[in-house]
């Protein structure tokens, strides 16, 4: 079982599911919505995932003009799992509290247009545009 919450503890959930790793996507949205390199997630089928406490605290932004959506804390800000289509979710990798420490990052996506100042230093395979299984 693996667990996350957010910052401020309002968000608790768990995740019932074998990862196979960890995706970090490098694309300019998830860069300006982190401030950072991009976001490092795990990916999971959504019957696997159930709120503990706090859904009632998600909020969500849906980039205007784009098939983009960012779930958070509407108390503390931080990031927390959302829906990637009908059959699957994400999660934070950063927000894992419990049951994640031997995870790995296995794919880098849209790494064509990552920073110019992002180094890439692991083995994770990199995908110059997104995953495609």
């Amino acid at each position: 079982m693996i667990k996350g919450g957010c910052n401020c503890g309002a968000i608790h959930y768990e995740i019932d599911a074998d990862l196979p790793g960890i995706f970090v996507c490098h694309c300019s949205i998830c860069r300006r919505s982190t401030g950072s390199s991009g976001i490092a997630v795990v990916v999971f089928p959504k019957d696997r995932f159930r709120w503990i406490r706090g859904e009632e605290f998600v909020t969500s932004w849906k980039k205007p003009g784009a098939d983009w959506e960012k779930w958070f804390c509407g108390t503390c800000g931080s990031p927390v799992p959302g829906e990637n289509d009908p059959k699957t979710m994400f999660a934070p990798a950063g927000c894992l509290t419990e049951g994640a420490e031997a995870l790995k990052v296995i794919h880098h996506v849209w790494v064509g247009s990552k920073a110019p100042w992002d180094e890439i230093g692991d083995s994770g395979r990199q995908h110059p545009e997104g995953f495609r299984s």
